[in-house]
């Protein structure tokens, strides 16, 4: 018997994503898989690409998890809150919704309504500190897609004093499985080929937990919606703190804080991230330079949405949690072509 693993939300992108890499996982056992419209199919009936995985979505209620070590809660935001709260308060969870990583419930309201539901430990084990807190903890909250791509670029430059975190400005494209999956036409084959579109400009729900996570102070985040199932390219600017920093300097600044990161890889002076080296991944693939006209610090950082901005992630937080290999049951090299 290994680790008794549930899922709710199993029916989503995140979901099935979650569902591959727990069929993989070497300590893992899919015991439960919850979704709400698609309760009562199999899972290779909603997940084609699962075929094999021989098991039935059921409703989501808290009597499915009694049984299991460990619940994933793929969940659209605003509804984790309430399915965690009527779980044992010894139960491990990670939620991969957006209900528990604010601590301010102001920044909630404004983002995203509602009663806020507490603020769990953040899921960002490259975090200084955070990858024991996260050992410590029963209950988890996985990044947003956006935000893990922009905090790993970001955070080390504001930790060492590089850049000013009162000027950042972000533009980060996203595949539509970020959208998640319920029908919507603009995410339509038709309306999206051969198109690049903004949206929620200057107002997008990732922002107050960017700034929570990195310590910016003032941030602008732009994001674009791409015509790809999957990836994260998130283009990251800051001010230096003086005008003497180079390329070299942030590099040796980036190097310095993931140099013994198995998931997070500064790529070789002059490579610059591809979205498609990061496919199917649980990597972040990072470059910097300095602008040579504004002066402005560049990191620009490639995920894999559905990797590592949500179940990857949520995995490696997991095996944290069980004091496994953080990278078990997880790939550190995508998938080509």
């Amino acid at each position: 018997m290994g680790i008794r693993i549930g899922v709710a939300g199993a029916s989503g992108y995140a979901g099935g994503e979650l569902l591959r890499l727990i069929a993989g996982h070497p300590e893992f056992e899919l015991v439960a898989a919850t979704a709400h419209s698609q309760a009562g199919k199999p899972v290779a009936v909603v997940h084609p690409h699962l075929t094999g995985l021989d098991l039935i979505l059921t409703e989501t209620t808290p009597d499915v998890f009694a049984d299991t070590d460990l619940v994933f809660l793929a969940l659209p935001h605003g509804e984790s809150g309430a399915v965690a709260a009527a779980l044992p308060a010894s139960a491990k969870v990670v939620d991969l919704g957006a209900d528990h990583r604010l601590h301010d419930a102001a920044a909630w309201t404004r983002y995203y309504g509602g009663e806020h539901a507490g603020a769990w430990t953040y899921g960002l084990p490259e975090l200084p500190g955070q990858r024991e807190l996260i050992a410590g903890s029963s209950r988890v909250a996985a990044t947003g897609c956006y935000a893990v791509a922009t905090t790993l670029a970001l955070a080390p430059l504001l930790h060492s004093g590089l850049a000013e975190p009162d000027d950042v400005v972000v533009v980060a494209a996203s595949g539509t499985s970020g959208a998640g999956k319920s029908a919507k036409v603009h995410l339509l084959g038709s309306e999206v080929m051969g198109d690049l579109s903004p949206y929620k400009v200057g107002a997008h729900q990732h922002v107050p937990e960017i700034k929570q996570a990195t310590g910016a102070t003032g941030l602008s985040f732009t994001p674009v919606l791409a015509p790809m199932p999957r990836g994260i390219l998130a283009t990251v600017t800051a001010k230096p703190t003086n005008c003497d920093i180079t390329a070299g300097v942030v590099r040796a600044v980036l190097a310095d804080a993931y140099g013994d990161e198995p998931l997070v890889h500064l790529l070789p002076e002059g490579a610059w991230p591809h979205t498609a080296a990061t496919l199917g991944s649980a990597s972040a693939h990072l470059q910097a330079t300095v602008d040579v006209d504004s002066g402005r610090i560049i990191v620009v950082s490639a995920i894999d949405n559905l990797g590592r901005g949500a179940a990857a992630q949520a995995v490696q937080c997991a095996n944290i949690m069980f004091e496994l290999p953080e990278t078990s049951g997880l790939s550190v090299f995508g998938v080509a072509p």
